[in-house]
């Protein structure tokens, strides 16, 4: 059996700009200016915290709590008054996703999403059933830390060698390398191809047919 577990945000599902629209929103209930749209991207992956600590390398471990805690109620907010943007895949994903299955792989998602957030995006493109393992920063430290995707191995009872990490950040490449799990960057999210490559990416592909080459390789 082999294995093969995606990121979501960046790498299924363009979300940059909900992501975006929920961070302004969270900075300006706590009186703080809007970090830079660019700067928000960089941090998508991460836990909630963690991407706090990044955007506010200053501040104490109390707010970035609290940043993180009002950050899930403003992105609850916002899909509830229908101010959220849809999170469309990219474009050719979801072939991918179901050629893989047709070829014997099973599939699995580690992600920063949580776990409500992970099962809306995923039923709103009627994919959830291709997946057999979901692992979110919910249940664990956050990325390059590899507890999810060793989590993700225990579900689909597979090797490390028999495991494939994909995603979109160096965050993902790092929690590959981590796992002892060969990775795969894509190269139409948050990061650079070259960041990824020097993260530990054995290749980017530049787009969904490419990476159905590499994954076969």
């Amino acid at each position: 059996m082999r294995l093969a577990v995606f990121d979501c945000d960046g790498t299924l599902v363009d979300s940059s700009a909900n992501i975006v629209r929920a961070m302004h929103a969270t900075f300006a209930a706590f009186g703080l200016p809007d970090p830079d749209p660019p700067a928000v991207r960089r941090v998508v992956g991460l836990s909630l915290v963690d991407a706090m600590q990044a955007l506010l390398p200053e501040a104490d471990a109390d707010l970035h709590l609290r940043l993180a805690a009002d950050y899930k109620l403003a992105f609850q907010r916002l899909r509830a008054d229908h101010r959220l943007d849809p999170e469309p895949m990219f474009e050719g994903v979801k072939e991918l996703l179901d050629s893989l299955r047709g070829r014997g792989w099973l599939l699995g998602v580690a992600t920063g999403k949580s776990d409500r957030g992970l099962a809306l995006c995923l039923g709103h493109h009627g994919i959830a059933d291709r997946f057999v393992t979901l692992h979110t920063a919910d249940r664990h430290p956050s990325k390059p830390n590899p507890a999810m995707l060793r989590a993700c191995l225990a579900d689909a009872g597979v090797s490390a060698e028999q495991a494939t990490m994909i995603g979109d950040t160096v965050f993902d490449m790092g929690m590959g390398v981590a796992a002892g799990v060969r990775a795969f960057g894509v190269g139409w999210g948050y990061h650079e191809a070259a960041e990824l490559k020097a993260a530990g990416a054995l290749a980017v592909a530049r787009d969904a047919a490419e990476l159905s080459f590499l994954l076969d390789g």
